[in-house]
Order: C-alpha cells, then structure tokens, then sequence
C-alpha cells in the first residue's frame, strides 16, 4: 500500500495561494486585498473558507482584518510570528539571499548557548553523538544529514525545548541548503576539525571554552557561505 497523502483543505488552499501572492509581490505591503467576493472568486474558494483562511493569515501577522475597511497587508518581516517564518521556508523560492546570512546570524547566537548547556548536561551523551561523526563519508549529502541529526540532538540535550523548536521550523530546508554548503570540501574538513574539537570540548565538560569555540565555527560557517555565494560585499552591508 502506498503512503497516503490526505487532499488539502480549500482554507490551507487559499492561505498558501494569498502567502504566494505577498511573497511575489501581487499584494505588497501596504496595500489591500480585493473585496472578499471577488478574492474568493480569485481563489476558487467560498466566502466562509477565504474568511477562516484571512483569520488565520490575521493570526500569523500577514494581514491586519478590520470590520468594515479593506483587509491590509502587512510588512511580515517587522509584524510576522514564527509562522511567518515557518511560511517562508515552505515558500522559499521568494527568498531573498539575504535571508540565509540572517538565519546564520541568528544560529551564530543560539548555537554557542544551547551547545554550551549540552556539554554542561550530559557530556556523555555530546561525546556519543559526535562519536557517530568519526566515520563520516565525506560527501555534501552525509554531512548535511550529520549535521541537523547533531544540532537537533544538542537542542534537546540542552533541556530547552524552545530550541528544539525554533530548529523544526527549518527542518527539510535546512539539510537543503547544507548540502549546497558542504559542496565546499573546505567546509567538510571545517566541519571535521569543529567536531574534533567539540568532542573533547565535551570530555573537558567546560562550558565557557565550549561557547567559544562553537561561536567561531559559526562564525566561520558564515564565512564560507559567503563565500560560496559571494556574497562577502552583502555581508558588509548587512553588518
């Protein structure tokens, strides 16, 4: 029996089609959404399904609803939620290539502490994960599957959930644009080096040399997607 993949439902149907529309610039921000009769007609969808979906776009911070006034929309990136983000990684063929350099600097802060608070948890646990990367086959695609396995598992290692989280919203996207990262066999062999050092980061169970030391792989991770894209004189201006 094959896996079966249940039909979308018309209210997912438009909210993904009216996200579409912002990220390509149909309705940008600032301006209004067409009256809901002529929307719906639009999307294909009744009137009590565009409604459900407007709320729930309302709700994520797409769209600002206003009883009697025209729906606005919203700049997403300063009144967007979290799952204006998750949208964005479903929908990143609009993706700006500013946004990987903005999702490592957000990594260059998180990682350091939530590694940090592994090692001082369960170093073990930290050596036993890192120990599967002994081995590795040094090819782009086992990397980049290494490398989510590991930063998953040191999310939930360092007891804060929140962190688990925030990663599952890049699940999928992440291993994508690793691969294109790990293409690099500078980057491997960084990586490689990073881990050596992250094992006996863990045997020492020393968070302060342990926060420092990731923060560099970071940092030195953003270095090499730059390079990659070339994108050193973007990374200029974003600083």
């Amino acid at each position: 029996m094959t896996d079966w993949v249940p039909p979308i439902r018309p209210a997912e149907h438009a909210e993904q089609m009216l996200v579409g529309a912002i990220l390509d610039g149909t309705f940008p921000a600032g301006t209004t959404l067409p009256g809901e009769r002529e929307l719906a007609g639009q999307l294909g969808v009744t009137r009590p399904t565009l409604r459900e979906a407007l709320r729930r776009l309302e709700r994520d911070g797409w769209l600002t609803v206003q009883q009697g006034k025209s729906t606005r929309v919203n700049d997403y990136e300063r009144e967007g939620g979290l799952n204006v983000l998750s949208a964005l990684i479903r929908h990143n063929e609009h993706l700006a290539p500013s946004f990987i350099l903005h999702l490592l600097d957000v990594r260059e802060v998180m990682a350091p502490a939530y590694i940090r608070l592994a090692v001082e948890r369960v170093p073990h646990e930290v050596m036993a994960l890192l120990a599967e990367g002994e081995q590795l086959p040094d090819t782009p695609e086992r990397f980049a599957a290494f490398d989510w396995r590991l930063h998953h598992a040191l999310t939930v290692a360092s007891g804060n959930p929140i962190y688990t989280m925030i990663l599952n919203g890049f699940a999928g996207f992440y291993e994508d644009a690793a691969r294109v990262y790990f293409a690099s066999t500078e980057a491997r062999a960084a990586s490689r080096r990073f881990y050596r050092a992250l094992m006996a980061a863990a045997q020492a169970g020393e968070g302060d040399p342990t926060e420092q030391l990731v923060r560099f792989a970071m940092q030195e991770s953003i270095h090499f997607w730059c390079q990659v894209h070339n994108l050193n004189e973007m990374r200029g201006a974003l600083r």
